[in-house]
């Protein structure tokens, strides 16, 4: 299941727009501020599929019985542009664990292609848990499918849910492709073209550098 969430209007829209938006860009709090509402928003979503029970609470007047969620997932990020939207995760799901994976891209000398490095992992059990595997830009989706294989070493989840704030078609095709079937690819927008350098067009650019400065 695709959801994205560019296609109803809510406020996502505004967030988006600003995220893409070259002049506020130029603002890298109000960038790291708008990816969190983002991931916030996806939360709020993804909590909608999530099981609940039912527990009593004792207000000053009396009690009543209220749904709470049975269960925390774990959210996983991939540093550094994902820690923004993780925060925003962590806004809505307040009680969750949490993992993280560095991925970056290892340019090979004199070619344009790249490989994908999975370096540093931190991670609880993810045994019979529920992972939102979250990254601000979903390109290729190969960082997505090596981060899932180096989680698996932490345990089998029940339930996977990929969460990107700008995907590619491309990108998408191959999450499908490579993860479990009954992963659930949560994004903001989803946009048709790529540069050959892997690039999201329009996207919005570099979103690690947009939000803690450039690297060399």
């Amino acid at each position: 299941m695709v959801v994205e969430l560019s296609k109803e209007k809510s406020v996502v829209n505004q967030f988006l727009r600003e995220l893409r938006d070259v002049e506020v860009q130029s603002d890298r709090m109000r960038f790291r501020r708008n990816l969190e509402r983002v991931g916030g928003m996806m939360a709020y979503e993804i909590s909608k599929t999530l099981k609940y029970e039912e527990k009593e609470v004792t207000t000053p007047l009396g009690s009543t019985r209220v749904p709470v969620m049975a269960e925390q997932p774990v959210i996983a990020t991939i540093l550094r542009a994902g820690i923004p939207m993780h925060q925003g995760m962590m806004n809505v799901f307040d009680g969750a664990d949490s993992a993280f994976i560095s991925a970056y891209r290892k340019h090979r000398k004199g070619e344009e292609g790249f490989d994908i490095e999975v370096e540093y992992l931190s991670s609880p059990s993810l045994d019979d848990r529920i992972v939102i595997l979250c990254d601000p830009m979903l390109a290729t989706g190969q960082s997505m499918v090596l981060v899932h294989r180096a989680l698996q070493r932490h345990g089998r989840p029940k339930a996977l849910h990929v969460a990107s704030v700008i995907a590619s078609t491309e990108g998408v095709e191959h999450i499908k492709k490579h993860l479990p079937p009954t992963t659930r690819i949560w994004v903001g927008a989803i946009d048709e073209e790529m540069t050959a350098q892997a690039y999201i067009v329009p996207g919005l650019g570099d979103a690690g550098d947009l939000a803690y400065g450039p690297k060399i």
